[in-house]
């Protein structure tokens, strides 16, 4: 077994978290059940690699009950495992868990635990470009999807996204690789709450580390009826690494509100620099 964040975990366990889009939703609002089966199969794949150490695929599947449906703006939670290892083939078993919004529900204080999010994503070929790097705007949206997921824990609403910053391409993905997003609420202010998400990368070879490939910070609002924000619960950092996301994400905000200001300043305000004044000058 290994221990990830303190909690004991399979070793082939596979994570993944999606947000019902539109997209993957059929006429009646409700999530599509060729959607659901794509990222299951997706998920068991990518669980049956971490055992055999090379690419897996599916052979067949037992009885599949759909007990509800899952509408647009849920979350849905796939966790796959290996359960037995066979000469030439493997059982695994998927546990599906819809994440339920609690609109109105955001009061007192979250544990930053709670809005931790990690997700896996396979790079397929529509996923990339002519020379078989992942289209950046791929991963953008990959990345969008698990912040807001995150966010949505901390405020139990549907969150908007205001602000992308320090979004830096670290490395290149290729088809075939293998993408885990992490994403967890850093900081909450009075309106608005900080989300750091990473990306890292690695293929099916086993013993070849990851590759952290991408990292941002994305800001969130919680928008009313009216368009004006909502208050935001307070969160309560982890010790020791959550502390440091939790000052930092504070300096950062500080940083983006003067910049904020120097760009909206007018004519009328004090400007921010000192005029060039001749008589100042100095000889060395």
């Amino acid at each position: 077994m290994a221990s990830i964040n303190g909690d004991v975990r399979n070793p082939t366990e596979v994570r993944m978290s999606q947000m019902v889009l539109p997209c993957h939703a059929n006429h009646r609002g409700q999530l599509s059940t060729g959607q659901l089966l794509k990222w299951i199969d997706t998920a068991a794949c990518l669980s049956a690699e971490r055992h055999a150490g090379c690419p897996c695929v599916t052979a067949s599947m037992d009885d599949i009950y759909f007990e509800q449906t899952i509408s647009v703006g849920q979350v849905v939670n796939l966790k796959t495992k290996v359960n037995r290892a066979f000469n030439s083939s493997m059982e695994f078993s998927c546990m599906q868990i819809v994440e339920r919004s609690r609109e109105g529900e955001m009061n007192g204080e979250v544990l930053a635990q709670k809005t931790r999010v990690e997700s896996v994503e396979l790079v397929l070929p529509p996923h990339a470009n002519h020379q078989g790097n992942t289209f950046g705007g791929q991963i953008m949206a990959w990345m969008e999807n698990i912040a807001t997921i995150a966010a949505s824990r901390l405020c139990h609403a549907h969150p908007t996204l205001k602000v992308i910053e320090m979004f830096h391409f670290r490395g290149p993905s290729q088809v075939g690789d293998r993408l885990i997003l992490k994403a967890i609420v850093n900081n909450a202010f009075k309106d608005s709450m900080e989300v750091g998400v990473c990306v890292e990368a690695f293929c099916h070879d086993v013993g070849v580390p990851r590759r952290h490939i991408n990292s941002a910070f994305m800001t969130f609002v919680v928008l009313d009826e009216n368009n004006h924000t909502c208050i935001l619960p307070r969160i309560k950092p982890e010790t020791g690494d959550g502390e440091r996301r939790y000052r930092e994400a504070i300096a950062r905000r500080k940083i983006r509100l003067d910049r904020k200001y120097v760009i909206s300043c007018n004519q009328s305000e004090v400007p921010l620099s000192v005029p060039w004044d001749p008589c100042n000058q100095v000889s060395y």
